[in-house]
């Protein structure tokens, strides 16, 4: 048996990328228990009677890796045996690199839907459009020819994903296409995207983190150089989106984290062993201590994000805004088995600098913001409150000026389910059409990227008359 030094701290959420998984945080001693071997000889002589007395002949792998499974499913659901299949994946996952065709996809209305291409990747140069429903899966080679009705999204990234340089063919629907389109598309290495911005308005920026795989941290220094330099002057203020982040790479979330704050600690770990406690501190060369940060998570923020939130929010380093997180607090190794198949084992507890456990509890935002229909809220908002300009004759002011009509807004059920879950706005490229992230025209519909906006101005407004009040103070005692 042979063992990776890799420490875990993800959940099973996500769809693509599936399972997220974390490291760095050093070695734990895997001891060995001395084995109850009365109970091992029950074992054997069930496995016995099994195999020879069964109404129809077993096959003894599924028998042992059935029994291998039920035990884990005594102990706490993140420890779990990974087949070899399952195993390999959860690589590809962690390295933030696979051989595919580079499309987000979701379940829209019972039917697997491309939610975007991304740019510039098999799939964005074969001409896969957002929106576009994929019917059939096709792969010539291994002989496969599958209708996705029904199908997870798991089922479908397994069949889509392949050896780089090989072909699939999809066969999609496309509003105003009279029959299904056939595209054949050749995989490649993608690189899945980690980091996401751009500027909400002068000076304040949106930060999302996906997942926190290889180079997250680097990647997102990059990010916020590009903005400062879009921006043309260093930045007041970020939102740093967590959400429905699952976790990933431990050593990220460190790095993350020292990109806001000093040599300060991180995140604690502690096992069967309560003596021995590990800390990870950030590096302490912080370049963006600065400008003012909020942090957006909610109930699907997991691990990784939550240790990030954790950290800066006990260094009071920034505004945790949003649902409380998912609550799992607990560090998983990996063990590499003799039939290339992976143990993932619970042993230890993470804890914040301050020393909180967050497991089954989660991180508490400061300011806790529900996530609401913004149609709706402003069609609540009308005519409920009564004003000058609405009584009949009003004056107009001085200058001439008079209220200004408001437009209507749409009715929220004419919008569809797939408008619903993903607003981002599509444009073209080489006559190609993709979604981009641009927050400055999905902040219209997020409601909570608009208080995590309205809180972050409000921090540094704040800070601004506070220090204007002391100056005029320490002038006057002179």
């Amino acid at each position: 048996m042979k063992r990776k030094g890799q420490l875990f701290l993800g959940t099973f959420l996500g769809i693509i990328v599936g399972i997220a998984f974390t490291v760095g945080m050093g070695f734990y001693q895997i001891v060995s228990a001395a084995p109850n071997y009365a109970q091992l000889d029950v074992f054997t002589k069930v496995l016995h009677f099994v195999q020879t007395n069964y109404v129809e002949e077993v096959d003894s792998k599924k028998l042992i890796e059935g029994a291998i499974k039920g035990m884990l499913a005594t102990l706490d659901p993140h420890t779990v045996y990974l087949p070899a299949e399952q195993f390999k994946e959860m690589q590809v996952d962690t390295s933030g690199k696979f051989g595919g065709l580079g499309i987000e996809i979701s379940i829209n209305e019972g039917y697997l839907t491309v939610v975007t291409p991304i740019e510039d990747t098999p799939a964005f140069n074969a001409g896969v459009e957002p929106g576009d429903k994929i019917l059939i899966i096709e792969d010539k080679i291994k002989k496969v020819k599958k209708e996705t009705k029904g199908m997870t999204l798991q089922e479908a990234v397994n069949l889509m994903r392949g050896e780089k340089g090989s072909k699939v063919t999809i066969h999609v629907a496309r509003k105003g296409a009279d029959k299904l389109l056939p595209i054949e598309i050749r995989r490649d290495i993608i690189k899945v995207v980690a980091i996401k911005g751009g500027m909400i308005e002068p000076d304040y920026a949106w930060l999302r983190i996906t997942n926190f795989q290889a180079n997250t941290g680097r990647d997102l220094r990059k990010k916020i150089e590009q903005l400062t330099k879009e921006n043309g002057k260093s930045l007041q203020g970020a939102v740093l989106d967590l959400r429905s982040n699952p976790g990933g790479l431990l050593e990220e979330a460190v790095n993350v984290s020292g990109l806001f704050l000093d040599k300060l600690p991180v995140v604690s770990t502690m096992g069967r062993n309560k003596v021995k406690k590990e800390i990870e501190y950030a590096r302490g060369d912080n370049p963006y201590k600065n400008f003012r940060l909020v942090v957006l998570v909610n109930e699907s923020s997991a691990s990784a994000s939550e240790i990030v939130a954790g950290a800066l929010q006990d260094h009071k380093r920034a505004i945790i805004v949003g649902k409380p997180t998912f609550g799992k607090g607990s560090v998983q190794t990996v063990i590499d088995l003799d039939n290339q198949a992976g143990l993932k084992l619970t042993i230890a507890r993470y804890y914040t600098p301050n020393g909180r456990t967050i497991q089954s509890k989660g991180i508490v935002p400061d300011i806790e913001v529900d996530r609401l229909d913004t149609v709706l809220i402003d069609k609540a908002r009308k005519g409920k409150y009564l004003r000058e300009a609405d009584l009949e004759g009003h004056l107009v002011n001085e200058l001439g000026e008079t209220s200004t009509k408001e437009e209507a807004i749409e009715d929220p059920t004419k919008i569809t389910k797939g408008e619903k879950e993903d607003k981002r706005p599509i444009r073209e490229k080489d006559g190609k059409k993709v979604r981009v992230d641009d927050p400055k025209e999905f902040i219209k519909t997020d409601y909570q990227l608009q208080q995590a906006l309205s809180y972050l101005k409000a921090w540094n407004i704040f800070e601004a008359v506070t220090d204007q009040a002391k100056a005029v103070k320490s002038a006057s005692a002179k």
